[in-house]
């Protein structure tokens, strides 16, 4: 895990999993008021239902997201916008997105035992990602994390096995008792409100997957409605990624050409993907339930505001769809 070309908490950046730590004890002490519930594995790991069998709610969702977020982010419910129909938004921002959104939030390791219809699989998000480092995204980054624990989220139906609570744990070289799981599944309150709040991010890895230059990146924020949860998947994962596509806003505050910055707005929305305009159930339905096959551009936000600090302008790109919201929301 360690590189000379890398640096680490030690060389003045912040510990994700330090930061998180805090917000993750308080999660635990008021358990009981948040509905969720706390126990270890029988590797060791402690696991925190957030919705499997304990009843969760929108206040652990949003603690959840700060931890996600890795102690970066801060995470609101606000009234709702009535062109939107009224629905509660969430908003997100972090003096520091790159490493809150792309170094810990985003959900960029994936986990698999096991084969069939018995097979666990599962992308893990969260701070603890930045100790494992099993993603070549941290080598763009120039960033490894250094703590004595490490916390992850993962939006399951079912507690991890003991096969991936060990490989978790060798692949951060720490005992399982230091490791955490915060399981959300998707149909969940929690998890709806912890997908959601991943707006931001979601702006981010696109801008990423443009070719914008990360470190031109200096804050961010971002919004969107809180769909009402569904309570099968397919509908619960259409609904939580179409408040972003329909409904989500990110504004990004970039110290770059205004030509890069210009380009940046037009090309990062939603709708400049070729698969913008139907639900997102029914997208995956299309896609023969592939994820795979989806174009990645879709996923982002329905409308993004780059401001160039340096020249005082500012860029828009993409629109709200209140009526497409509408129409996955089931109103």
């Amino acid at each position: 895990m360690s590189d000379a070309n890398v640096s680490d908490n030690s060389a003045g950046r912040p510990s994700v999993n330090a930061l998180a730590s805090a917000q993750l004890a308080t999660l635990i002490d008021e358990a009981d008021a948040l509905r969720v519930t706390v126990k270890k594995s029988d590797a060791g790991a402690t696991l925190i239902d957030a919705g499997i069998a304990a009843r969760g709610g929108l206040e652990a969702g949003r603690r959840i997201a700060e931890i996600c977020m890795g102690g970066l982010g801060i995470v609101r419910f606000a009234p709702g916008e009535p062109a939107l129909g009224g629905f509660t938004q969430i908003h997100v921002h972090s003096a520091d997105p790159v490493l809150a959104c792309l170094g810990s939030q985003y959900a960029g390791w994936s986990l698999t035992h096991g084969e069939g219809k018995a097979a666990y699989h599962a992308l893990a998000s969260g701070p603890g990602r930045a100790i494992a480092r099993r993603e070549t995204l941290f080598e763009e980054l120039e960033y490894a994390d250094r703590h004595h624990s490490a916390v992850f989220v993962l939006e399951v139906e079912r507690e991890p096995p003991r096969e991936i609570v060990e490989k978790v744990a060798r692949d951060c070289a720490l005992p399982a008792e230091r490791i955490t799981f915060i399981l959300t599944p998707t149909r969940s309150l929690a998890g709806t409100v912890q997908i959601v709040a991943r707006v931001l991010e979601v702006a981010l890895h696109k801008a990423h997957a443009l070719g914008f230059d990360l470190r031109r990146i200096v804050d961010g924020a971002g919004s969107a409605p809180l769909p009402p949860p569904a309570p099968d998947f397919l509908n619960a994962m259409g609904r939580t990624n179409d408040a972003i596509l329909f409904g989500g806003s990110a504004t990004l505050f970039v110290d770059s050409a205004d030509a890069d910055a210009q380009k940046l707005a037009a090309t990062l929305p939603a709708s400049a993907s070729r698969d913008y305009g139907r639900p997102f159930a029914q997208i995956f339905k299309d896609y023969q339930y592939d994820f795979y096959k989806i174009d990645p551009m879709l996923f982002a936000p329905a409308q993004v505001l780059v401001c160039n600090l340096g020249t005082g302008k500012a860029f828009r790109g993409g629109a709200v769809d209140a009526r497409r919201l509408a129409e996955s929301f089931g109103v």
